[in-house]
């Protein structure tokens, strides 16, 4: 068994512990908000938070990350950072064919919340490792800026 805090819940996994994170969020815990995309940490679409800092799910083992709290997709908007995200994202329009959007998002809430005043610099290397084949890149810049925005605008 391998004890997982997956999006604030205690979990125990009855999974090998080389077992890929990414399978065993879809496959045992049935959160499917998490995508695969290539299997080698190379598009992004199967990105997790792992103690706030974006992972690549699809080669990292259960066994790496037992105990440590990951958050998904799925409950990335019980922040005030990936509620802003989210936001801007349907605002803006962002998504194309969705595939990849997942893992953009828990790289700009990451992003967001390390630094609320992102440069289009900032936004370009936090973002660097994630693809996006509908080529939404103009959109997702835009729609972090505009989460900044709001962000600054708000109290905390």
């Amino acid at each position: 068994m391998i004890a997982l805090v997956v999006n604030g819940k205690a979990r125990q996994l009855d999974v090998a512990p080389d077992t890929p994170l990414l399978w065993a969020l879809r496959d045992t815990l049935q959160l499917t908000g998490t995508k695969y995309g290539c299997g080698q940490a190379l598009c992004g679409a199967c990105t997790v938070h792992v103690d706030g800092v974006p992972t690549r799910s699809c080669v990292t083992t259960v066994s790496a990350v037992a105990g440590r709290k990951i958050t998904t997709v799925e409950a990335i908007d019980a922040g005030k950072v990936g509620r802003a995200v989210q936001d801007a994202w349907r605002k803006l329009d962002v998504v194309q064919c969705g595939y990849c959007q997942s893992g953009q998002i828990m790289s700009a809430v990451a992003l967001l919340t390390t630094n609320r005043k992102p440069s289009d610099a900032d936004i370009d290397n936090a973002m660097a490792g994630n693809l996006c084949r509908c080529a939404t890149y103009q959109r997702i810049r835009a729609a972090i800026q505009e989460a900044a925005r709001n962000l600054a605008g708000s109290k905390a």
